[in-house]
């Protein structure tokens, strides 16, 4: 049975809210010396969609991503592009039709936070965590994707519960992390198999208790939030110098080239804008820091992950443009959790802010769609009217925004990318599972057929127990 099922798995593979100062989202590769010459991502992706079909999915409720709501709606998918989304649709010939009544239908969904591939499954198994890279205050030389374990079962789960895309972050031990990676959710034999074609580089920062803790006790810098910040600036001046050469020679045309540094690379390629800042920070104050962080070496903070007070300096996120992407009650496991509320998300979202709903845990991540309804329930418990066709941007158009991947994926809309999600009732219900998933309009999960559910002695069970649907 193992056997049949490790050769299904092989088969699989081979046909597998504005600011003042609004930023655009990048919408080409990042280059490999970002900012400083037009050299291509040294790891391209190889990414190549499984087969994908012409589908119908008819009389479904449907949650574009757009803010809108259709009623009995049809869904077309043809050469792995959303083709048309409406009511009444006419199904042309030679197209799959399902059947979507009392079904509901969404974008794929997106998890802007996470450490599926890096911190594998059986995550007690110390040999699978590679999120951290604890060797030096400053480790931005590094890339997740270095690290990523396709097999990790937690795609898998992950996959089941409608997750499309996710972005893979270093951990938040360091004040710089390392580079982050999008990645496809669809089987593979490599990282660059899953790689969102296209999609932009993050840098990983933290702040707050994190840092401080684990190199203060050390008896090294950082051991405070005033040696977090003097690491920051320091690391901007010497990028900022670092980019400097490296325009002057670009300019003169002569002599050799400065020497590569693969750490001020990655910095350097945040102030030319290639590379989004991902900023790990849980506090409001130090979330207002590291924005003057930023205004003072002259770039921008994409999104502040888990942010759990980011409620209490929401009009300035959304003036800024920063996007939130927190949990709906995670709390009380550090100092700097101690405010967090559940209403956090639908504050947010109130102040014209861009919210998201993340994981950063293996389980979390099979159940985005109930964080979300836990965030609106509390927001709508504090009065805020906010209805379900706009809080499913939390998990598909707003982290697809926080991701600079907004133009091709996120929403149904013609010519995106045909990434969806079948539901077998309302997302927003606890009863809710994912009956259908397609990314690039190719069949990745079927929970009615047991051949898209992969056997692994990581999962729960026995070894040989087979899992039933």
């Amino acid at each position: 049975m193992r056997r049949a099922a490790a050769l299904l798995f092989l088969g699989a593979l081979v046909g597998c809210a504005a600011g003042e100062r609004p930023v655009a989202a990048p919408s080409a590769p990042a280059p490999l010396r970002a900012g400083l010459d037009a050299s291509p991502d040294p790891y391209p992706s190889t990414y190549r969609p499984g087969p994908s079909q012409r589908l119908a999915i008819v009389g479904a409720t449907v949650l574009t991503g757009t803010g809108a709501e259709i009623a009995n709606g049809t869904v077309l998918l043809a050469d792995g592009r959303i083709e048309a989304v409406g009511a009444g649709l006419p199904v042309p010939d030679g197209y799959q039709r399902i059947d979507g009544a009392g079904r509901w239908v969404t974008p794929g969904v997106i998890d802007a936070h996470s450490h599926v591939g890096i911190w594998s499954q059986p995550d007690s198994v110390e040999a699978h965590n590679d999120v951290n890279e604890l060797t030096e205050p400053n480790t931005a030389e590094v890339w997740a994707e270095h690290s990523v374990w396709p097999q990790d079962p937690g795609f898998d789960t992950a996959r089941e519960a409608g997750i499309t895309t996710l972005q893979i972050l270093p951990g938040s031990g360091n004040l710089f992390g390392g580079r982050t990676v999008t990645l496809r959710n669809v089987p593979a034999m490599s990282v660059q198999e899953m790689k969102f074609p296209g999609a932009p580089y993050g840098l990983k920062v933290a702040c707050g208790e994190n840092p401080k803790r684990v190199y203060g006790g050390r008896g090294r810098s950082p051991a405070s939030g005033m040696g977090n910040v003097a690491g920051y600036r320091r690391a901007w001046i010497d990028a900022a110098d670092y980019r400097r050469r490296w325009d002057s020679w670009r300019a003169s045309g002569t002599g050799d080239p400065p020497r590569r540094d693969l750490e001020l690379e990655t910095l350097a390629g945040v102030l030319g804008g290639e590379i989004l800042v991902q900023n790990h920070c849980y506090r409001a104050d130090e979330m207002a820091i590291m924005i003057d962080v930023a205004r003072e070496f002259g770039f921008r903070i994409r999104t502040f992950h888990h942010a759990n007070e980011a409620y209490k300096i929401a009009p300035l996120l959304a003036r800024e443009d920063i996007c939130v992407a927190t949990w709906t009650n995670w709390w009380g496991y550090k100092m700097e959790v101690f405010d967090a509320i559940e209403e956090n998300a639908a504050l947010v979202h109130e102040a014209g802010g861009c919210a998201i709903i993340h994981s950063d845990d293996p389980t979390v991540i099979q159940h985005l769609n109930q964080e979300a309804a836990a965030a609106l329930s509390a927001g709508r418990r504090a009065g805020l009217d906010i209805d379900e066709a706009e809080a499913i941007r939390w998990i598909t158009a707003n982290p697809a925004r926080a991701l600079g991947i907004s133009e091709t994926t996120g929403t149904l809309e013609p010519g995106k990318r045909a990434d969806v999600v079948l539901w077998s009732a309302n997302p927003f219900s606890i009863y809710a599972r994912a009956e259908r998933v397609w990314i690039d309009g190719a069949s990745v999960f079927d929970r009615r057929d047991p051949g898209y559910r992969r056997h692994s002695d990581f999962l729960v069970g026995q070894p040989g127990q087979e899992l039933r649907p």
